[in-house]
C-alpha cells in the first residue's frame, strides 16, 4: 500500500474492507502519513494518526473546492465513477468549497438548521421508528438494515426537505443510485434527481411550508441569499450526508452492540448511558471511514511528510478515532469513555451540519430498539456479518436479527 506498490489484489481489497482497522495500525506505527494505491488505481495520500488527522480536517492548505478538485482528479487518474463525483451541479455545495465562499454558504444554513429546527422533527422521528419497529416485531427475523436503519433516515430526510409523499418512493431510488458505487446508476439517476431537487425549489418558494427547505429558500443575510443552484446542491448534500451517516451509525452501532454483550446489558440496565454510548459507537465504528477528499494546491507538511502540490488527500476517520495515544485501549468498546474530540462528524469549518440531527435520530432509534426488544439477537454467525465495498464508507450489507424471544 506504500507508494510505487501495485494495486491492490481483491483479496487484499476484501480484507481490508472487512476490517480496515489492521492496516490502520500498522499505518499509524509505520507510515502515518504515505501514499497508498486505492481501488482503481488511485495515489492518494492518507493520513491515519489523530495528531495529523485533527488539523489535516481544518486545514486551509487542503482545498475542498470543486473546482480545483476536478482539474486535480483529472490529472491523476481516469477512473469514472471520482469523475463524476465532481463533474455534475450536484456536487458544487458547501462541503466541496472553500472560504470565503464556504463561510457565506454555511452562514445562511446555520440561519435555519438551529436545534429548534432539528427539534421540531421530534414527532416525525418517534412515528416512523414505532411503524418500523411494529413491523420488525411481526417479522421476528429481519435484517435490520433493510428493515429498519435505512429507511427512518429517508423518510426522515423527506420529512426535513418537504417531499410530498407520493413522491419518496422515486425518489429512494434516485438517492439508492447516488450512493451505490455504480458509475452507470450514477450517470442515470443525477439528472433525474437534478430536475427533481430544482421544481421541489421552485415550488417552496412558490408554496412555502413548514420543512427547511423552506427555511433555506426564504434565508437571508442582508440582500444575501442562496441561489437556486445553490439551494439545489445544499439538498442534495443534506440529502446524502444526513441519510448515509444516520443509516450507518444505527447499523454499526447495533452490531457492536451484539458483539459485546456485557456493553448492551450495561445499556440496558442504565439507560442514561445512552447519549455517551452514540458518541462511542460514532468512535469505535463510525459510519465514515475516511473523510472527503481533500486537495494540495501547494506543498504541504503533514506528520513530518511533504505532500507534493496537486495531490489527493484522505483523513482516515476511523483510524484516527481508534489511535491509542488519544483513546487508550481504541479497539475496545467502552460506553461509558471519554470520547470528547471524536472525529466522525470531522472537524473545523467542514464539522457536520447534521451532526445533532443524526444524533436525535440514534437517540431515539437505539431507546426504542432496546426497549422493544430485550431479545435482540444475530441471526448469523458473527463471522457471516459482511461489510459493503468501498474506501470511503463503513457500512453493513445486511445485519440479519432476530427479535422475538424464540
Amino acid at each position: 500500500m506504500s507508494e510505487g506498490s501495485p494495486m491492490p489484489s481483491e483479496a487484499e481489497q476484501e480484507a481490508f474492507e472487512q476490517n480496515p482497522h489492521l492496516l490502520y495500525s500498522a499505518l499509524r506505527a509505520e507510515a502515518p502519513v504515505s501514499k497508498v494505491t486505492a481501488p482503481g488505481g488511485l495515489g492518494v495520500w492518507m493520513v491515519t494518526r489523530y495528531e495529523d488527522a485533527r488539523p489535516a480536517l481544518s486545514s486551509a492548505k487542503l482545498s475542498k473546492n470543486v473546482e480545483i478538485g476536478q482539474k486535480v482528479i483529472e490529472q491523476n487518474t481516469d477512473n469514472e465513477e471520482m469523475r463524476l463525483m465532481f463533474a455534475t451541479e450536484l456536487s458544487a455545495h458547501m462541503l466541496n468549497s472553500d472560504p470565503p465562499v464556504h463561510t457565506r454558504l454555511r452562514k445562511l444554513v446555520n440561519k435555519v438548521f438551529t436545534p429548534r429546527a432539528v427539534e421540531r422533527l421530534r414527532p416525525r422521528i418517534e412515528e416512523v421508528t414505532t411503524e418500523l419497529l411494529d413491523a420488525m416485531e411481526r417479522a421476528g427475523r429481519v435484517d435490520l438494515m433493510s428493515a429498519f436503519a435505512a429507511p427512518l433516515p429517508i423518510a426522515v430526510i423527506c420529512e426535513l426537505l418537504g417531499v410530498p409523499l407520493i413522491d419518496q418512493d422515486r425518489f429512494r431510488g434516485w438517492v439508492d443510485a447516488q450512493l451505490s458505487g455504480d458509475p452507470e446508476r450514477l450517470a442515470e439517476a443525477a439528472p433525474a434527481l437534478l430536475g427533481y431537487l430544482d421544481e421541489l425549489v421552485a415550488s417552496k418558494r412558490a408554496n412555502p411550508s413548514e420543512d427547511l427547505l423552506t427555511d433555506l429558500v426564504h434565508a437571508s443575510d442582508g440582500d444575501d441569499k442562496l441561489s437556486a443552484q445553490e439551494l439545489v446542491s445544499m439538498a442534495f448534500l443534506l440529502l446524502v450526508a444526513g441519510h448515509e451517516t444516520t443509516v450507518n451509525l444505527i447499523g454499526n452501532g447495533v452490531l457492536a452492540l451484539l458483539r459485546h454483550p456485557d456493553q448492551l446489558a450495561a445499556l440496558r440496565a442504565d439507560r442514561s448511558l445512552l447519549p455517551g454510548a452514540i458518541e462511542e459507537f460514532l468512535r469505535y465504528e463510525g459510519p465514515v471511514n475516511t473523510a472527503s477528499l481533500r486537495f494540495t494546491t501547494e506543498p504541504v507538511e503533514l506528520g513530518g511528510v511533504v505532500i507534493p502540490a496537486n495531490q489527493l488527500v484522505v483523513v482516515a476517520v476511523a483510524s484516527a478515532n481508534r489511535d491509542e495515544s488519544q483513546f487508550p485501549d481504541g479497539d475496545k468498546l467502552d460506553i461509558t469513555r471519554e470520547t470528547g474530540g471524536h472525529l466522525a462528524f470531522g472537524h473545523g469549518i467542514h464539522y457536520c451540519v447534521g451532526a445533532p440531527l443524526a444524533r436525535l435520530e440514534a437517540e431515539i432509534a437505539f431507546g426504542r430498539l432496546l426497549d422493544r426488544f430485550p431479545d435482540i439477537r444475530l441471526d448469523v454467525d458473527d463471522a457471516d456479518v459482511r461489510w459493503k465495498p468501498g474506501t470511503v464508507l463503513r457500512a453493513l450489507k445486511t445485519l440479519p436479527v432476530r427479535v422475538s424471544a424464540e
